[in-house]
């Protein structure tokens, strides 16, 4: 049974060693990366608390499935760090230098959180049009709503990329605007607002979350209502848009502050 769904981002900065150091007691607390890392594990740790079967939900080249064997290496980010989607059976795969970034950092979250368990990964194809992502994201509910035991899904997905001149596509006078919403569909639950995301202006703005955001939003489209959500990070601080956040079916959505 499907019970509960978590967003974090996708910055390889989430894994300390890829900052050039584990961070200490006494770590600055304001320190952005800190901040949404604390997040984002925070996020993983709720999961893990629902839930000992997790569906991971990315966006890639094309679609694609990973099972729980899977194995996967930060090198290509600056440091060896290797995770996977499951405990290391006795003879483990190897670890793949080309994993994709969403099934690397759901890996990462998974060995903070809850080593033992083992989860699912699944990428939607970047061109996914938005009426094929709704359809993927409640064909996902009831796959998962046919099962007796609680379920989570880990949404991994970043807003626009081009939000200043110091983003990794440089700033885009349109980007701020589009990120607005986009913000305030995520801290509402708003399926509606989820699923008015434009493609075309989403590629342009390298919104690269876009179809998980609305596989998201198909998720709880059979619901009667929009689902709770419970923000604990929403900010920019490198000029790509992120957001931390946990969702739950029912009437009302929660504030980090409530």
């Amino acid at each position: 049974m499907f019970s509960i769904a978590a967003l974090v981002p996708s910055p390889p900065m989430l894994v300390p060693e890829l900052c050039g150091r584990v961070p200490v007691s006494g770590s600055d607390p304001d320190d952005p990366t800190l901040v949404l890392r604390a997040a984002a594990l925070d996020a993983a740790a709720t999961l893990a608390a629902t839930a000992d079967r997790w569906i991971v939900v990315g966006v890639g080249s094309h679609d694609r499935s990973y099972g729980s064997a899977t194995r996967g290496t930060f090198r290509g980010f600056g440091a060896d760090v290797v995770v996977g989607l499951g405990p290391v059976g006795e003879q483990p795969v190897p670890a793949d230098a080309q994993l994709p970034l969403p099934v690397l950092i759901a890996g990462w979250l998974r060995e903070q959180v809850a080593p033992g368990i083992s989860v699912r990964a699944r990428l939607f194809a970047a061109e996914s049009s938005p009426a094929d992502c709704a359809a993927a994201g409640a064909a996902l509910r009831a796959e998962l709503d046919s099962a007796p035991d609680p379920c989570a899904v880990l949404v991994v997905a970043d807003g626009a990329a081009t939000l200043t001149v110091k983003a990794p596509g440089y700033l885009d006078e349109r980007a701020p605007a589009v990120q607005h919403d986009l913000d305030a569909a995520l801290r509402a639950g708003s399926r509606a607002g989820l699923a008015a995301l434009v493609p075309d202006l989403c590629a342009a703005l390298l919104v690269d979350g876009r179809a998980a955001y609305q596989v998201l939003g198909g998720l709880f489209a059979a619901d009667s209502a929009d689902p709770r959500v419970r923000t604990l990070y929403q900010g920019a601080p490198y000029g790509v848009g992120y957001d931390v956040s946990v969702w739950q079916p029912g009437d009302r959505t929660v504030t980090s502050d409530e």
